[in-house]
């Protein structure tokens, strides 16, 4: 296995044809913040030649989370050279990234997202970026709009600020069915697809403040793209299941983990939208690689009841505990992938993603 290249500090080195370029730049921009102007002169410059012997560079924000180490794992296997920025690159919880095959493509950048700087140097040399990362604190915070909601608005700005200071080509950004979904008037029979958007003040309101961050975050990150005349796709997955190939359990796969370990005897019966994270990182490269692809994609597989899917669950796994009763629940929402699945998305079976999933929990010692 080849080695991993880490970036945590890069040397201020400079061709002159691209001293050139970004002289150019700040005279053009006199109006950018003097914090972008004094980054861009203090990053290295990397260049897809350089590091991709000429071949395609993308970056991808967050590299070691569960959909975006699916995704890195995609491109590396599509031949790309990956830039992927994570908090601190030598971090154990970073080592399955190391692990993944072609893994001597990935170049891996220490960087905040609300630090520009660090951001314009894991992305200048790229020609597309997929923004996954997004701020989750690890427990309840006391000010959720300053220290949730303004990191992720913020932190998408950045990325795309850098984005057209680097010249990048396109720019796919990783929402969630959080921005479609929450609202006190939902569409007729519940179906939603991508004209739908979460109300803000109703997300205040009801205190859902990861709906918050990721309904805001998109909605400026399309007015920004219009603004800078960035090329700019969004994608709004619901519920991931499937393989984790982070050692660390993520928010989504606890959901599943607990209901095998039957944590709970009474459980809401909530209508469920699930996909595959496989899947998910499937559409990214998809919206990405094809010209066509443009607005919003809402990325979802199934909609299941609780019940449902603990019955299918027992099916698959009889000897596992499993919640005896269930409340009625007023989640009840159907999310429609229409305009995904004809750009040529297809989705795995609900049973082979639980399987996947399950197999991965036992690796993990998740199960015991």
């Amino acid at each position: 296995m080849c080695s991993l290249l880490v970036f945590e500090s890069i040397p201020n080195t400079r061709s002159g044809q691209r001293e050139r370029e970004r002289e150019s730049r700040r005279e053009g921009k006199s109006g950018e913040s003097r914090m972008e102007n004094t980054a861009e002169e203090e990053v290295a410059v990397m260049s897809g030649g350089a590091i991709g012997g000429g071949e395609t560079v993308v970056c991808v924000t967050g590299a070691g989370g569960y959909i975006a180490s699916w995704l890195v794992k995609i491109l590396l296997s599509k031949g790309y050279t990956v830039h992927g920025t994570v908090r601190e690159p030598s971090d154990k919880k970073n080592e399955h990234l190391k692990n993944l095959e072609n893994s001597e493509k990935l170049v891996l950048f220490k960087a905040d997202l609300l630090n520009y700087g660090e951001l314009y140097s894991a992305i200048v040399g790229c020609s597309g970026v997929f923004h996954v990362a997004s701020p989750v604190p690890p427990g309840s915070v006391p000010n959720p709009e300053k220290e949730l909601v303004e990191p992720a608005v913020d932190g998408t700005l950045n990325v795309l600020k850098a984005s057209e200071a680097a010249e990048v080509k396109k720019i796919v950004f990783v929402s969630s069915a959080a921005a479609i979904c929450m609202t006190p008037n939902p569409p007729e029979n519940n179906f939603y697809d991508e004209e739908c958007w979460s109300d803000t003040e109703y997300c205040r309101v009801t205190e859902n403040w990861y709906c918050l961050s990721k309904t805001l975050a998109e909605k400026r990150a399309l007015e920004c793209a219009k603004e800078r005349g960035l090329e700019l796709v969004t994608v709004c997955p619901t519920f991931n299941l499937g393989p984790m190939l982070q050692n660390s359990v993520n928010a989504s796969s606890l959901f599943l983990v607990k209901l095998l370990r039957g944590e709970k005897d009474t459980v809401a019966n909530a209508v469920h939208g699930i996909v595959d994270v496989r899947d998910v990182a499937e559409a990214l490269v998809l919206v990405y690689e094809k010209q066509e692809a443009s607005g919003r994609y809402l990325c979802n597989a199934h909609c299941v009841r609780t019940c449902e899917l603990v019955d299918i669950l027992k099916r698959m796994y009889p000897n596992y505990k499993y919640p005896k009763e269930y409340t009625a629940s007023s989640h009840e929402r159907y999310l429609s992938s229409k305009k995904l699945q004809n750009l040529g998305w297809h989705f795995r079976p609900l049973e082979e993603t639980l399987a996947d999933s399950v197999e991965s929990f036992r690796g993990h010692g998740l199960l015991e």
